[in-house]
Formats: C-alpha cells, sequence, structure tokens
C-alpha cells in the first residue's frame, strides 16, 4: 500500500466543534497534520470511540491514522480458543473508513495480553496455532490495514531475546516466520517489528538493528521498524533519537513513531507541561528529520482515558489533551 499525504480536514482553527449539544475544544492552530508525506495518528479504544461524542469528534478532527489500543490483541480477540470476538476490532476500521483515516494493525505475536490456553501449548501444536491466528487476523482486514505491528517486544534491556513462549518454544526463527505469514495473508500490508526503550541508540536497539538487517538479508519481508517513545521527564530524552531513527532508514526500512506519550511525575505544573512539550517537539523533530520515518502516532491523545497512571502510579497526563480535551502546551508545540 503506497503512503499518500494525510488528508487536510477542513475545519477552521478557531472554531469550536458541536457534537450532540456539547462543545468541543477546537486547537488554535487547527488541526495536526503534516504538509509532509507522513502519518498523523492516535491509538483508539472502541469504548469511547463509541460512546463519546467529544472523544470521537477530536479524534476525527485531528488525526488521520488510527491504531485499536486493545482490540486486535490475542488476549481480546480470541480470549478462548475458537471462541472469535472481533466487534472492537471491526468497529474501529468502519470507523475508519467512514471517515478516511488510514489503520495502523496492532498487533500479532505478543507475550503480552496472551490467553493462558497459549502458554499451554507444546511447540508443535503452538507453531500452528500462530500460523492460524496470524492468517485469520491479518486476512479477515486485508486491504485494510496499512501496516502491522507483527512482533513486539522480542527484546530485553540488554540486548538479548525476551524469553517468551514464543522464544522458548519456538526459537529464534519464530519472528522471521511470523512476517512472512503475516505477508502471505497480506502482500500489502507493510509489515513492523516494534519495542519500547528504542528510542536512542543502546543495547536493546543495537538487537533490533542487528536483528532487522539480518532479515532482510535474508530476503524477509520486514518493511519497517516501530519505536514506541513511551517518555517520562524524569529519565530525560534520548539524544540520540534521530541519529538511530537514520540508522535504521539506511537498512532500507521505514521507521514509525508508534505508541507516543511523555509521563509526568504527579503533580502536574505549567513548567513540568513546558518539559513535557520539550519532549514532543523533541521526538517530533527526530521523525521529520529523516525521510523515511513515516508515521507519528500518540498512545491514546487525551488524559481522560491514558493507560498511565493504572501502570505507574505517581504519573499521569501523558497525553496531547487534557482530560476535557483541550490542547496542553505540547500540542501547540508540535503544530504551530
Amino acid at each position: 500500500m503506497m503512503l499518500r499525504l494525510p488528508r487536510v480536514l477542513a475545519i477552521a482553527a478557531a472554531a469550536a466543534v458541536m457534537v450532540a449539544s456539547q462543545a468541543v475544544p477546537a486547537s488554535a492552530a487547527g488541526p495536526l497534520k503534516n504538509t509532509t508525506n507522513r502519518w498523523v495518528g492516535s491509538a483508539v479504544a472502541a469504548g469511547p470511540l463509541a460512546d463519546e461524542a467529544d472523544y470521537r469528534a477530536v479524534l476525527t478532527r485531528e488525526f488521520d491514522s488510527v491504531t485499536p489500543e486493545n482490540e486486535m490483541k490475542w488476549g481480546v480477540v480470541e480470549a478462548t480458543r475458537g471462541q472469535y470476538d472481533w466487534s472492537g476490532a471491526d468497529a474501529i476500521v468502519s470507523y475508519a473508513k467512514r471517515t478516511g483515516k488510514s489503520v495502523r494493525g496492532h498487533t500479532l505475536v505478543w507475550h503480552s495480553q496472551l490467553p493462558d490456553w497459549v502458554d499451554d501449548l507444546e511447540a508443535g501444536e503452538l507453531r500452528s496455532t500462530v500460523k492460524k491466528h496470524i492468517k485469520t487476523t491479518v486476512s479477515r482486514f486485508k486491504g485494510k490495514i496499512r501496516a502491522w505491528d507483527v512482533v513486539i517486544e522480542a527484546f530485553n534491556e540488554d540486548g538479548t531475546r525476551r524469553e517468551t513462549v514464543f522464544q522458548q518454544k519456538l526459537g529464534d526463527g519464530y519472528i522471521a516466520e511470523a512476517f512472512r505469514l503475516a505477508h502471505a495473508a497480506d502482500p500489502r500490508a507493510k509489515l513492523y517489528i516494534n519495542d519500547y526503550n528504542i528510542e536512542g541508540i543502546n543495547p536493546k536497539s543495537d538487537a533490533v538493528y542487528e536483528l532487522v538487517r539480518s532479515l532482510k538479508k535474508k530476503g524477509v519481508p520486514i518493511e519497517g521498524v516501530g519505536i514506541q517513545t513511551h517518555l517520562a521527564l524524569q529519565y530525560g530524552f534520548p539524544t540520540t533519537m534521530r541519529e538511530n531513527i537514520e540508522r535504521f532508514a539506511r537498512l532500507g526500512v521505514d521507521v514509525a513513531i508508534t505508541e507516543a506519550d511523555v509521563r509526568i511525575p504527579q503533580p502536574t505544573d505549567a513548567a513540568k507541561l513546558e518539559a513535557q512539550a520539550d519532549f514532543y517537539e523533541q521526538a517530533w523533530d527526530a521523525c521529520h528529520a529523516v525521510r523515511r520515518c513515516v508515521e507519528f502516532t500518540t498512545w491514546g491523545f487525551t488524559d481522560r482515558h491514558s493507560w498511565v497512571p493504572g501502570v505507574f502510579p505517581g504519573e499521569d497526563d501523558a497525553c496531547l489533551f487534557d482530560e476535557d480535551l483541550r490542547p496542553k502546551p505540547a500540542y501547540h508545540r508540535i503544530n504551530p
């Protein structure tokens, strides 16, 4: 599937959006969009997409790509073996079609949010089950998904392979096999490996780099590297991010920022919001400096539905919009 310029959303910059008699805060600078060949997206949850008119309005106004936050994960679509629930995924894909948005598929092979029954399979049955899962999922959405996160979080921080059920029972070759299976199911979708803490150059990103280089040499249909970009103020910004993106691009693959957010130690104040804006701007600029960085997606867009406080106690407010859907300084910094 060929990348295209994001569509320009024709909404006046200072106009308030009215949905179901509720005023939705409009950004002062207009919708988030690129004038270059890049997608600007957000992770999306099916619940608020269906139930919250203001959430839906801001998403529609601001972004041209969506990623199902949980709705395509194995533990959701097949929690019980052989019983499928595609309702959330179908709803998001249908919304994207109606509104002219691209979809990033997330995710096919991941050790987390995995049904318990998968862990109990012996190697041979696990291999055939992974094959069925990839074929079933990718085929269902063939032609509707721009890019898939095929395998995510396969490495430890020191660059060694994470000892997942797939690594333990299927060995090193499971990653290449997953990419070949996904490509066979939808040859036009862009296929990515994806991980966190690989924003800068470090042992983990080195390991991903070497794996991608090796897979490319073997003819495996890997076409992209997803850099999640879950950042936090207290750890500083990864200053080698641009250099890292550049080296991946030189391997002949696309790069995507797939899950960007910036956590703030509580309480939040004006100074911390400006520091957060600095982080977002640096990540945005690092991507835009490299032609093959083709996507900048945030992991949700409003603090109303952020995953952060439930996973990182004492941290919050990681998104571009606050709980009332008002744009924060970070929004204006990347959308002047």
